[in-house]
């Protein structure tokens, strides 16, 4: 009974091992059992287990992931109009554009100045977090003036404390209007709201 024990038990371990690559390292042999039930220790077989090697890592996969879509609606609104004249320039009209990105609460956005220094425009906005809570939503604001002047290098600086948003990077932030420098400060302003 306890050889057929024993036979079973080996051929459990040598089923739950089959995906494996074994060599045999020493010989085994069976214990002998005695009428009386005296038996010797015998010993089992040793083997060397050589088991699939692992390499744990990453793969860059496309999956879907849910996104917060914020729609967009067309709206008539009155918006600030420049008319820039500079002696022997062309003009050509376009808009200004100040946008943020927001989460957590809701803010607003909008054009305080416009400054002029040479062949450079300073749009200068203010940000301001509102008390409606947005929850997990993220939402992009923003204000705009249209300009009929000629083709200046146009600079966005944004008062107010700038979202961690990499969309925000586009612009500078100040925590004041006594943080511009002073070319900026001392700059004609040519429109203020």
């Amino acid at each position: 009974m306890k050889k057929l024990i024993l036979l079973f038990a080996i051929g459990a371990f040598t089923f739950s091992v089959t995906s494996c690559k074994i060599d045999k390292e020493e010989s085994g042999e069976m214990p002998e059992l005695d009428v009386d039930v005296d038996a010797d220790a015998g010993e089992l077989p040793e083997y060397d287990v050589d088991w699939a090697n692992v390499d744990v890592g990453t793969n860059i996969r496309t999956v879907e992931i849910p996104k917060v879509v914020v729609v967009m609606e067309e709206e008539e609104v009155e918006v600030p109009y420049i008319d820039v004249n500079m002696p022997g320039e062309d003009k050509e009209e376009r808009t200004l554009m100040v946008e943020a990105e927001v989460s957590g609460n809701e803010h607003d956005i909008e054009i305080q100045e416009i400054r002029a220094s040479k062949n450079r425009l300073y749009v200068i906005s203010r940000l301001e977090k509102l008390d409606t809570d947005l929850g997990d939503k993220t939402v992009r604001i923003q204000d705009q003036v249209d300009i009929n002047a000629p083709d200046l290098d146009v600079k966005h600086i944004i008062i107010g404390k700038k979202v961690d948003r990499v969309f925000n990077n586009n612009y500078t932030y100040v925590n004041s209007m006594n943080d511009l420098d002073a070319s900026i400060r001392n700059a004609e302003v040519i429109y203020k709201r």
